[in-house]
């Protein structure tokens, strides 16, 4: 077990005098079987009302707006969370019962369907049929095909955009973990098995001392269905563990960003951000 703390901070600066901005932030964590949230603030310079909701996927949201006019926006999100293993298991399941399983809920249908984000190049499809074709237990599959992912694409940040599909981080064999997890849901399910989007924060230092911060980085990492649902990192080849924390899930970054907004000035404005992570037990 591992307790962190987190503090991300971000925002945009602006070159003249915005008159409103209308925003939603998906920066705090949520308890699940594996984590605890200890506690949780979310601080916004210019201060603003905020209203708090969980949204359709289970991500904790606020929705703010500041309508008198400002040059920058800031929001730093703080969390302590305790984090368990969370060890991969692969259930005895057919393909044939995975098909009539994903049937029986909106929550693993909705995840066999491709989005733009995640849709596979044919070189992918074709890769995940055939390492499909080797393993009867699909969740023996999805590891594989996650693993066979990883090892083929390079992380390289900012070889893409915010924007980039799977297909395109494929075609450059290159990417950031957005990439890898758009690239390995759309293999995932062109055999049929669900998968979904997870954003959230990953502690970068498996080594990682008590009390030492450290730069950390906001992450994405998968989860299959196969019986149950099940989380991988293709970016790191590794199970999900104590050093991954949780934030959203959703079909793929789009329903889980980590700041979305409008404002109202028609110049370009300035992201940036920072994330720190300190291991506290």
């Amino acid at each position: 077990m591992m307790r962190l703390r987190i503090e991300h901070a971000t925002g945009f600066t602006y070159p003249g005098d915005v008159s409103a901005s209308y925003n939603e932030a998906r920066m705090l964590p949520v308890s699940t079987e594996n984590q605890f949230v200890l506690s949780s603030s979310l601080d916004i310079e210019p201060s603003s009302s905020v209203n708090q909701y969980v949204d359709y996927f289970g991500t904790r949201v606020a929705s703010f707006d500041v309508l008198s006019g400002h040059t920058a926006l800031g929001i730093t999100a703080r969390s302590l969370v305790e984090v368990r293993p969370r060890p991969l298991e692969h259930p005895e399941i057919s393909w044939e019962d995975l098909r009539g399983e994903a049937q029986r809920s909106i929550s693993t249908v909705e995840m066999l369907a491709q989005s733009p984000r995640t849709a596979a190049h044919p070189e992918v499809a074709e890769l995940a049929r055939m390492i499909a074709a080797q393993h009867d237990n699909p969740g023996q599959a999805a590891l594989a095909i996650a693993v066979a992912i990883g090892d083929t694409v390079e992380y390289m940040y900012g070889s893409t955009g915010v924007q980039s599909t799977a297909a395109e981080a494929w075609e450059q064999r290159s990417g950031v973990c957005q990439d890898m997890a758009h690239i390995t849901l759309g293999a995932l399910r062109e055999v049929g098995i669900p998968a979904r989007y997870v954003s959230g924060y990953l502690h970068p230092d498996p080594e990682a001392e008590v009390g030492v911060a450290v730069v950390g980085e906001s992450h994405a990492w998968v989860e299959w269905f196969a019986g149950d649902w099940h989380g991988f990192d293709p970016t790191n080849n590794t199970e999900i563990g104590e050093r991954h924390v949780l934030v959203g899930r959703g079909r793929d970054y789009n329903d889980v960003p980590p700041l979305r907004g409008v404002y109202a000035g028609t110049f370009a404005s300035d992201l940036h951000v920072k994330v720190t992570i300190t291991r506290e037990a």
